[in-house]
């Protein structure tokens, strides 16, 4: 096996963002059957080292391809680009402005407590992650728009964080 593969290589997957999640899935049961650490248990030193190494790798790359965030970062670096560099923050000022507006809906369903404004919140979050996606998609796989992707994936990250500071407040509502 050779460490210097990319995690695409390393599945025997197309480097690319659209990714089939079965065949990753599949790929990474069957690397890992194969290179698990316990399969080499009865093996001299060096071998059980080697073994966990792939096995260290092997969970790597997996969780790195499965999020789609991680996904879009590593694709760019792969091209040289840092997406989330600190220095570079650039975003289109529509998305800023539908940020202000989810920040706020947010404190609106916290202070108020009012479960369905999280509901259609959640539903209109997650349906622009979607878009943020296949927008990405197109970004890396079809135009190799490399700095309009980088945007994509801090948007993307952004979500993230806005999906999981909405389940924050589903949380407290809750107590």
């Amino acid at each position: 096996m050779d460490f210097t593969q990319t995690h695409f290589e390393l599945f025997g997957l197309p480097q690319s963002y659209a990714l089939d999640r079965d065949k990753l899935d599949a790929a990474y049961r069957e690397l890992q059957n194969t290179v698990h650490p316990d399969r080499f248990a009865a093996q001299p030193d060096a071998e059980q080292r080697v073994a966990m190494q792939w096995a260290t790798q092997a969970n790597e790359a997996y969780q790195t391809l499965k999020h789609p965030v991680s996904r879009g970062v590593y694709l760019l670096k792969l091209q040289g680009i840092d997406a989330l560099d600190a220095n570079n923050t650039k975003m289109a000022p529509a998305f800023l402005m539908q940020q202000m507006e989810w920040r706020e809906a947010i404190e609106d369903a916290r202070t108020g407590k009012r479960v369905e404004i999280l509901d259609a919140l959640t539903d209109d979050l997650r349906s622009a992650h979607r878009r943020i996606e296949a927008q990405l998609a197109e970004l890396i796989d079809t135009t190799h728009d490399f700095s309009a992707a980088s945007e994509a994936v801090r948007q993307l990250r952004f979500m993230d964080k806005l999906i999981a500071e909405v389940g924050d407040v589903y949380e407290e509502l809750e107590t």
